[in-house]
């Protein structure tokens, strides 16, 4: 989300009718994603896997569209990434997360 880029819908709205919470939201992602210790393409790798590991397909499709766009990804990195859901959430998440790799890399 670096660079004010969200993904939830809602946040236009947000921005438009609750500016100071915008702000806010703002704020906290600059905290969160410093690149500081770690840089911010393998901060955007451990929130793909966070957001595999919960099932959230949609969470999961937008981090994988994010990282292949803005970091040029690799389909081996998103899947070595995979590796430890699979290991971590098991084989439900690790399936829905290949699937939505898999339809992304057909378009």
């Amino acid at each position: 989300m670096k660079d004010e880029v969200f993904f939830g819908e809602g946040m236009a709205r947000v921005k438009k009718d609750y500016p100071e919470l915008y702000t806010a939201i703002v704020g906290l992602n600059e905290a969160a994603y410093t690149g500081k210790t770690l840089d911010y393409k393998t901060q955007k790798l451990i929130a793909l896997g966070i957001n595999a590991a919960a099932s959230d397909e949609r969470a999961t499709r937008k981090q994988m569209m994010s990282a292949m766009k803005e970091f040029g990804v690799t389909k081996d990195e998103i899947v070595d990434v995979l590796r430890v859901v699979l290991l971590t959430s098991g084989m439900p998440s690790f399936n829905k997360a290949l699937k939505i790799l898999y339809e992304l890399l057909e378009k």
